[in-house]
């Protein structure tokens, strides 16, 4: 017999993203709707642990879906990696009568979830992570936002560069996942798209494009660098003394995580919001809200950390042939 809920907490932990407001709204208000009492957690599983704990109303998250960032705050937290800080919390939630919990973030989020559902509290996760880098889903909450800031940027570092006739390295996020990098390489036309699952350290090869290319006639160049493999600056060295192109490095950084989220990131992450919600009331427990082939769906946290995510083959293949 599924075991009775009657209050939920919601968290977001590690990295914030663009939505993740929207997605706490969703649950709140969804469970207020199913008849739930709900408590938001402040600053993630550190929030937890010292008990930063309140009750929360439909109106607590009043205009808060165009907000970038997260209302509940985020942090890192050693301690909740131990048994120890594990049974902590879950004591905790016993403590303030929170049967279920709704945790947004990322693959080390879930592996907390999964924890306190060893220690009898229902979990559900949400993906909140700008990476996309969470295998059993084809969206995690942030991405879309993160990788038209980006966009949007390079497009007037492109400008610049332009005018002045350069190399530009542009450096994106997405720590060991190249997403953001391969999506804007593509959709700001680079010429050279650098991704940590592709990318075989070979600088020869950038230097000869961009020698190349200005035979051709081309005046600029630009690079679209993963955070993965970074080291942007001394790569632009490197490049424009074995060029003698002026070259210089862009390195975009958490202006990528943060702004006020786009439509699709509003609307997915609200509908995750909800699904959680309702499967948690419904006495799921140790699941994972995912997005594929256009459905909501949840999967078991120990199937979806075993999956793993390879880059689109056709996709970089198609960046390469786009970038000539």
């Amino acid at each position: 017999m599924a075991k009775e809920i009657k209050t939920i907490g919601v968290l977001t932990s590690g990295g914030d993203a663009p939505g993740m407001n929207a997605a706490i709204r969703a649950v709140v208000r969804k469970a207020i709707g199913n008849g739930v009492n709900v408590k938001g957690i402040k600053k993630g599983y550190q929030g937890l642990l010292n008990e930063e704990i309140v009750d929360m109303e439909a109106r607590s998250v009043s205009d808060t879906i165009q907000r970038g960032g997260t209302i509940l705050g985020t942090a890192r937290c050693h301690e909740f990696r131990t048994e120890e800080g594990q049974a902590k919390g879950a004591e905790i939630c016993h403590k303030h009568g929170i049967d279920g919990l709704v945790v947004i973030g990322g693959d080390g989020s879930y592996r907390g979830a999964q924890a306190l559902s060893r220690h009898g509290i229902n979990t559900i996760g949400i993906p909140g992570t700008i990476d996309l880098d969470i295998a059993c889903t084809e969206y995690t909450i942030g991405f879309d936002t993160a990788v038209n800031t980006a966009m949007n940027a390079i497009d007037k570092v492109r400008d610049t560069s332009s005018s002045h006739e350069r190399c530009s390295i542009i450096e994106v996020m997405g720590r060991n996942a190249g997403y953001i990098a391969l999506w804007c390489g593509v959709a700001n036309g680079a010429e050279d798209i650098l991704l940590p699952e592709k990318y075989d350290y070979n600088e020869q090869e950038i230097i000869n494009n961009i020698i190349r290319n200005r035979k051709k006639g081309k005046t600029h160049h630009i690079i679209v660098n993963a955070e993965g493999i970074g080291h942007s600056t001394s790569m632009a060295r490197r490049i424009e003394a074995a060029t003698g192109v002026e070259t210089r490095a862009t390195i975009l950084g958490y202006m990528q995580r943060g702004g006020s989220p786009t439509c699709k990131d509003r609307f997915y992450a609200s509908i995750m919001g909800a699904y959680a919600a309702d499967i948690l009331c419904q006495g799921k427990t140790n699941r994972v809200v995912g997005y594929q082939h256009g459905q909501f769906l949840d999967f078991d946290i120990e199937e979806a950390l075993a999956m793993k995510k390879d880059l689109n083959n056709y996709q970089f293949d198609v960046s390469k042939v786009l970038s000539l």
